[in-house]
């Protein structure tokens, strides 16, 4: 199956927290987005989390097609936008995510806002398939040390200070006491966004009740972690 991006998508950015990072974001990605609904609801899923955290719900295997119309429009934008010069992908997977687990099953990992990766070149691919009632994506700075983003060099000091901090219970609101929401994006149906893996978010879900393992129902995204190198 062919994913056409829709020619009346455009792209945009804004800088986010002191550090100043960037976010891209796009609506109406793709021409026919129920047909990327339909797959994912055929798809057959696996639960992503472990006793000690990970994905708070269930994952299936995303249409390399699919990853790959996504990756090729976006290589050069991603490129540009965070000033990375010529680039191409090294890496790219992804997956259909839903988000399934009550608040009271959450490990302490996923209480508390988190980074992908501390890899400054990869970056995540949100693509949301549900609506605003779902939640979002929201962006955080950690108090105690400043950090809004995670690399090789803070990871030490990052983690020592985030040991002393308990999580609070549930899913991540505005992130108190330990973390101060930066930045927040509403879902969408065929919304967008990319971000670096290393800067500190959570999904946020306002309404844990309406969680569902139901792709036509659920909280359901398609993501893809992209790494790239100079070309």
């Amino acid at each position: 199956m062919a994913f056409g991006i829709a020619r009346g998508a455009r792209l945009s950015g804004f800088s986010v927290g002191a550090e100043q990072e960037r976010l891209l974001q796009a609506d109406g990605v793709l021409d026919a987005p129920e047909e990327l609904v339909a797959l994912a609801a055929a798809a057959g899923y696996a639960p992503a989390f472990q006793p000690t955290g990970g994905y708070p719900g269930l994952r299936a295997a995303l249409p390399n097609a699919y990853i790959e119309a996504i990756v090729d429009v976006l290589v050069g934008p991603i490129a540009e936008a965070f000033g990375l010069g010529a680039a191409r992908p090294a890496r790219a997977q992804g997956a259909f995510s839903l988000v399934t687990l009550a608040p009271e099953a959450l490990a302490p990992p996923q209480r508390a806002p988190h980074v992908d990766s501390v890899d400054p070149m990869q970056f995540a691919i949100l693509h949301y398939l549900c609506d605003r009632s779902a939640g979002g994506t929201a962006f955080y700075r950690h108090r105690a040390t400043g950090f809004e983003t995670i690399d090789r060099n803070r990871r030490a000091r990052y983690e020592a200070a985030r040991a002393a901090e308990p999580a609070p219970e549930g899913y991540v609101a505005d992130g108190a006491p330990w973390f101060e929401q930066i930045a927040h994006v509403e879902a969408a149906v065929n919304r967008l966004i990319v971000y670096r893996s290393c800067l500190l978010h959570s999904g946020t879900v306002p309404d844990p009740t309406m969680l569902s393992s139901d792709p036509r129902r659920g909280r359901l995204t398609a993501n893809i972690f992209l790494t790239l190198m100079p070309a």
